[in-house]
């Protein structure tokens, strides 16, 4: 097959099946065919993730009939249409997996037209972090305008959604973060206040600001134990992560006293209607907050697709603010 050829395209695999980042390497894959009810999108700019370190490493491997390439948001342009888009249409969308590639398929549910006076690659920062926030903060967490999110990994690519998101819905929002740079940028991003989670227990300083309804935690651990003492009697904590640990000692009484419930949720799993569902809530919810300004998307720093191996390297050295992104063009 020659680089010409239309029924190729280039992609990243994953050499040997799992590894570091320098696993990750340019290859000549077959571009995707679009079942019925998918579109078939010419990729512009791919977003990173955590999600996607992890499947790297061997330990979160796509659902049933996911693409194998890494990837789960892109944005770019509809070149085989279905549903409700037609061909030339911008958009950017949730996937199952596959956006690391030139060509990506998605089910037309889960694209969303790119919100006006945002380009291809803040698009493509979007789709992962809305969802998982709107799903988590908002449904589980059931945060609400005058309540308070705790947030923690505040420079993360959820951490910024999370931040402009509540603030967005009228709440008050204290983030961690860890170091005084990233809580200083913590702020700059809207968080009411912030916490050097290396120099000040954050358990502290949430109870000092009256506590929390809504934990949002990507950490786990010993974060949990901390948790609950910053949360409000009847709060929520929700999971979506557990990078410092995933088995956590549960005080059944504290828990009984304060009536705290404790949650979480993965995102990729899902049904396909249910992320259909989530789309539209989006759709409804978050992009009238995007056309006023209140929520944009943060890119920290852009790779080219053939140097995905340097971009994972960087997310996961985590100096970055805001989302990292693959471009194609």
């Amino acid at each position: 097959m020659t680089e010409n050829d239309s029924s190729m395209m280039t992609g990243i695999a994953v050499e040997g099946g799992k590894g570091p980042a320098s696993a990750l390497t340019p290859v000549r894959l077959p571009r995707p065919a679009p079942a019925p009810g998918q579109v078939l999108i010419r990729v512009e700019a791919a977003g990173v993730n955590r999600p996607d370190i992890v499947q790297r490493l061997g330990a979160y491997p796509p659902p049933p009939g996911a693409p194998e390439t890494l990837g789960l948001e892109v944005a770019g342009e509809i070149v085989e249409a279905a549903g409700r888009w037609q061909v030339g249409q911008r958009v950017c969308a949730l996937l199952g997996g596959g956006g690391y590639a030139q060509y990506a398929v998605a089910d037309a549910r889960h694209c969303l037209p790119i919100p006006a006076g945002l380009d291809m690659v803040q698009a493509a920062a979007l789709p992962e972090t809305v969802f998982t926030v709107l799903a988590n903060v908002f449904e589980h967490g059931a945060l609400k305008a005058g309540e308070t999110l705790l947030v923690h990994g505040a420079t993360s690519g959820i951490g910024v959604t999370a931040i402009q998101m509540a603030k967005a819905a009228g709440a008050k929002v204290i983030a961690t973060a860890r170091g005084a740079d990233k809580a200083a940028a913590a702020l700059r991003l809207g968080a009411d206040v912030a916490v050097d989670a290396t120099a000040e227990d954050f358990a502290q300083g949430t109870r000092r600001e009256g506590g929390a309804d809504v934990v949002l935690d990507m950490v786990g651990g010993d974060y949990f134990a901390k948790d609950l003492e910053a949360v409000r009697t009847g709060g929520r904590i929700v999971f979506i992560a557990a990078q410092a640990g995933g088995e956590v000692a549960l005080p059944i009484f504290k828990l009984m006293q304060k009536r705290v419930v404790v949650t979480g949720s993965t995102l990729r799993p899902r049904s396909a209607d249910e992320k259909a569902r989530l789309a539209g809530e989006v759709e409804r919810v978050v992009w009238p907050w995007i056309a006023e300004g209140k929520v944009r998307p943060l890119v920290d720093r852009t790779f080219a697709l053939t140097e995905a191996a340097a971009a994972h390297a960087y997310l996961e050295g985590g100096s970055h603010i805001g989302k990292v992104v693959l471009t194609c063009s």
